[in-house]
């Protein structure tokens, strides 16, 4: 059975908080690959924001998630879809990344404002999750789809900060997680399948083969197409068909990444809820921030006199860029 791949981020913009990227993962009948899953599942998922029913809304996550919308209908998505291969519901916020970012979970318990234990769901309705888990996990079964990966990588500032000195590039903090969640991927995938990798594409770069090559070491990239509109690359080498598709918005094509996006979504706003805990204890009648640039530069002007008294280096706080 091939494997579906989907790979997204959440909070590359921000000067503020972590930046999180996800890959999530099935296996499917040969005759599923190219289908699109959001038909197949329809009886479970929708993508239409506007039409309520009982089903879960998958999208892109800047349709799922607003301010205004609030945090219900990301986090129901994701814990009930996710309930189908780990089960999240009646974690505190440190078992969610526990879960999906083992690796990088101790680099997030260095931060000063992080606690992690905010007990899943947040504000969801436990039974409504239960229902929608169940619908996924039967219209799943029906048409075996099997989902058997689901990965995180969370970058925080200074990280962020380190890996933009290094290369002099913001693009290289992107690559660097991509690499990463692509070799967890390759060695998680059952051998001798073929890997079907559908990649997000962010800013205005076509050319990704330099990049990819150093998560397929022992084999060769291949570029097959590299345009605005995708990049296509397949790796020989590896005994299984390696093929990888880096394209804009593909969020808004294919239902891994998709799922992807809402994943990283839902771990950053679970992480941005304590950071602003923190510091709304630390300066009274502070107003929460999501960290991008219109409100990040007041947000850290009203902090920078608590962050110089708790003896906090501006880089552990801010992007440079």
């Amino acid at each position: 059975m091939p494997w579906i791949i989907g790979i997204d981020e959440a909070g590359y913009g921000p000067n503020l908080g972590p930046l999180v990227m996800t890959a999530v993962a099935c296996r499917v009948p040969e005759a599923l690959v190219g289908e699109n899953l959001w038909r197949v599942l329809r009886q479970a998922v929708r993508r239409q924001a506007w039409k309520e029913d009982d089903r879960l809304l998958i999208e892109d996550s800047k349709v799922v998630y607003s301010p205004a919308r609030g945090l219900g209908e990301l986090e129901t998505g994701v814990i009930a879809a996710l309930s189908a291969w780990r089960a999240l519901a009646g974690l505190s916020s440190a078992g969610l990344l526990d879960q999906l970012c083992p690796s990088h979970h101790p680099q997030v318990r260095r931060e000063s404002w992080y606690r992690g234990d905010g007990l899943l769901p947040l504000i969801a309705d436990p039974e409504r999750i239960r229902d929608g888990a169940g619908r996924f996990q039967c219209s799943c079964q029906k048409n075996d789809v099997q989902w058997q990966i689901v990965r995180s990588v969370v970058v925080c500032p200074s990280r962020f900060n380190e890996l933009v000195d290094h290369w002099g590039s913001k693009g290289a903090v992107l690559g660097e997680g991509l690499r990463e969640l692509l070799c967890h991927c390759r060695e998680a995938c059952t051998p001798a399948e073929s890997q079907f990798f559908f990649i997000d594409k962010h800013g205005g770069r076509n050319n990704y083969a330099a990049m990819l090559q150093q998560a397929f070491p022992d084999g060769l990239v291949v570029v097959r197409e590299e345009h605005m509109e995708r990049s296509l690359y397949h790796v020989l080498g590896y005994g299984e068909d390696i093929h990888l598709t880096i394209q804009p918005r593909a969020d808004g094509e294919h239902f891994c990444v998709a799922l992807a996006s809402m994943v990283s979504k839902y771990v950053r706003e679970v992480l941005m809820l304590e950071f602003n805990r923190f510091w709304q204890t630390q300066v009274p009648g502070l107003k929460a921030t999501a960290g991008y640039p219109m409100d990040s530069t007041r947000f850290f002007e009203e902090i920078r006199p608590a962050v110089v008294r708790l003896g906090m280096e501006v880089a552990s706080v801010w992007r440079q860029r």
